[in-house]
């Protein structure tokens, strides 16, 4: 049975509500809670983007069954990763082993804000240094490393979980798969390509986890949902070799000016039929996916949401 996930999406609500939005989304069934990593929303009119990792420390002390899982971080920029391996071992260790680190090679939206965003070669050579980084740390090992983007004299993570908490890699290619087949224990991925699987399988990824991500907007007035889609995710269509680029809210906001609502809901299933929310869901069960979390688009609509989740669409969603 693929594991239904719920999203806490940092840019379209505050630190206390997601705490909120969790601890409901655990009781009306969700088997996991994953996290967006954001310094920045994508869009102003998202209006929220605080810090993921606190964020998820409470919800950790909060909750007490569902898995937890960054969607995703980026450990090359913002964070170093000696220090991405010792927030995620905290995280392990806080929710008794429910955590997930979910990586990311990131975008400059959030990235920059420290700094010049490298170019491509450069973030991925970056991206693989930081996976040598994490993973030892995150088994227990003690770790000196000199490389030609990050130096760690010396390093060990005190405090952890039984089991060292996995990692996952978000991967869009067969570069980025390949990296996860080597390094971590299992993928990410936010479109239902089964193309991605295979390649991840043949590098030597096969049996481990799939994470997928679907974008719906459930409400019971679909051309109300279609205009919030609009408002806050029309990005969504751009592909990450855009969205990895842009530097900030208002680029994203120039760079879609010319989208249309029926553009976005082309691709984000809006309104209040279920089976429209279920078929889009089970593209990615169809491609080969394990774990797939749902974002519920608008920050407002999360505890409708939830209430009908748990009487109309888990259900259907346990039957796939």
């Amino acid at each position: 049975m693929v594991s239904v996930g719920y999203t806490l999406m940092c840019e379209q609500a505050g630190p206390k509500q997601l705490v909120d939005h969790a601890v409901r989304a655990e009781a009306v069934g969700f088997d996991q809670l994953v996290i967006s990593d954001h310094y920045y929303p994508w869009l102003d009119a998202q209006g929220h983007s605080p810090y993921a990792w606190s964020v998820l420390g409470a919800v950790a002390h909060a909750t007490s069954r569902a898995e937890l899982m960054s969607f995703v971080t980026c450990p090359i920029r913002r964070y170093h990763p000696a220090v991405v391996a010792q927030k995620a071992s905290t995280i392990g260790a806080l929710s008794d082993g429910r955590f997930t680190l979910g990586l990311g090679a990131g975008e400059n939206l959030n990235e920059h804000v420290v700094g010049g965003w490298p170019h491509v070669q450069q973030r991925h050579e970056m991206f693989e240094e930081a996976l040598q980084i994490i993973r030892p740390l995150l088994n227990g090992e003690s770790l000196t490393f000199s490389g030609n983007h990050f130096d760690v004299p010396d390093a060990y993570v005190w405090d952890r979980p039984e089991q060292p908490v996995p990692m996952a890699v978000a991967a869009s290619g067969r570069q980025s798969a390949t990296l996860a087949a080597e390094y971590a224990n299992g993928i990410v991925a936010t479109e239902p390509d089964r193309h991605i699987i295979e390649m991840y399988d043949d590098a030597g990824g096969a049996g481990q986890p799939r994470y997928g991500q679907v974008a719906i907007c459930y409400g019971p007035d679909e051309a109300e949902c279609r205009k919030i889609v609009h408002d806050q995710f029309r990005w969504f269509g751009m592909g990450w070799k855009v969205n990895a680029e842009l530097p900030g809210p208002e680029s994203f906001a120039a760079a879609t000016q010319f989208v249309r609502e029926e553009d976005v809901a082309e691709g984000i299933s809006c309104g209040p039929d279920v089976d429209a929310h279920v078929e889009a869901f089970r593209k990615f069960v169809d491609a080969g996916f394990t774990h797939v979390a749902i974002v519920q688009v608008g920050g407002e609509s999360q505890p409708m949401f939830l209430d009908w989740a748990q009487e109309q669409l888990l259900p259907r969603l346990r039957s796939l």
